[in-house]
């Protein structure tokens, strides 16, 4: 039919422009969060960006569900404020007819939500820790970075660097402070390069440079002038990321069965349910009455989906509480959210008959 080939090509459009706009929101948050954790010099630099891909596809449900949702929403709506809908009221296209081009357009997306949420997301959250703790257990000397003071992972350390490494590998200027023994020592030099040895030790070289070493609070310091001094580097360990939840794949949870993680899997399995009960839903919602704010609805569409979806998010709570069985916790939220829709759809189509019946007498 002409309106369900119209109606695909509005929602597709509509959800093209809402996803790179909600995209751009969340790349933009992470960003912000992950660059404040750089300066600060809790996450390498040259993480960011691979982190950012990381949190990008574990936020994706997320994205793609809203994304439904809205193009949906306001595609139905703007056809309400053009007047659309009453000439296809007029022409004997009842508003459930509106039904099927909804389920078209949705299924594949709530297919990808499907994927997305119970394989992509998951993977996601695995690599962004492991990434993350990698580069975190990096040695001392590939954490410094020019005009940035720099904490050793052990606290013991402060590094500064003026000038970066250059095509000769040294860097200039270099400031370096530590607490050994009770006893604090600073040295600045001129230059300074990284060395292997035969035995694969590395080692940081300071050249043309001079030591401060003494107690805090007593006069009891000492001044060494140097041409090489050389500080040995000791790689961390590498520590084995926290296996959470929400990293597990779909067959570890379902062989794992500890209440934690079946709140987890109600979780994944409520998302996609949820993306296709809201494209339902705003088949309904989408009334906009012209002689009122022309907002309401999408305040009560907002306001739905954030208790629709704390809802979930509190049956997830009590079945990882063991407050709740998982079976009962998986239906009760979709149930409640289903009567709402049918209750919807009655209140449109009885104002839609009686609109009928004054138009026609």
């Amino acid at each position: 039919m002409i309106f369900e080939r119209a109606a695909q090509r509005e929602f597709a459009n509509t959800a093209a422009a809402v996803f790179v706009a909600l995209f751009a929101i969340l790349i933009s948050t992470v960003l912000i969060r992950l660059l404040g954790q750089a300066a600060g010099g809790r996450l390498p630099s040259d993480a960011v960006l691979a982190l950012i891909g990381f949190g990008a596809l574990a936020q994706l449900p997320i994205v793609l569900s809203l994304t439904l949702f809205i193009a949906i929403l306001t595609t139905l709506s703007r056809s309400y404020r053009d007047s659309e809908m009453v000439v296809w009221f007029a022409s004997g296209v009842p508003l459930t007819a509106w039904i099927r081009p909804v389920l078209k357009f949705s299924l594949p997306l709530v297919v990808v939500i499907a994927a997305a949420t119970l394989v992509i997301a998951p993977w996601a959250q695995l690599k962004s820790v492991e990434y993350r703790e990698r580069s975190t257990s990096r040695d001392d000397a590939s954490r410094v970075a020019p005009g940035v003071f720099r904490e050793s992972a052990r606290g013991e350390r402060v590094f500064f660097v003026e000038i970066g490494a250059g095509d000769d590998g040294r860097v200039r200027n270099v400031f370096v402070s530590s607490m050994q023994q009770g006893r604090l020592g600073v040295m600045v030099s001129a230059e300074g390069f990284l060395r292997t040895d035969e035995q694969g030790q590395r080692f940081v070289v300071l050249e043309n440079g001079r030591r401060y070493e003494g107690t805090p609070g007593t006069a009891d310091y000492r001044v060494m002038e140097f041409e090489r001094y050389a500080v040995r580097i000791q790689d961390r360990a590498a520590v084995e990321p926290p296996q959470k939840p929400r990293m597990l794949t779909l067959r570890e949870l379902v062989e794992q069965p500890v209440p934690a993680n079946r709140g987890e899997l109600l979780a994944r399995i409520g998302t996609p349910v949820a993306a296709l009960l809201l494209s339902l839903l705003a088949i309904p919602m989408s009334f906009v009455n012209p002689r009122a704010g022309r907002t309401n609805n999408l305040i009560a569409a907002i306001l739905t989906y954030l208790v629709y979806t704390n809802a979930i998010s509190i049956a997830q709570a009590w079945v990882t509480q063991g407050k709740i069985s998982f079976a009962l916790a998986l239906w009760i939220p979709h149930l409640l959210v289903l009567l709402l829709l049918g209750a919807l759809f009655y209140k449109r189509l009885s104002l839609l008959s009686i609109w009928r019946r004054r138009t026609s007498s």
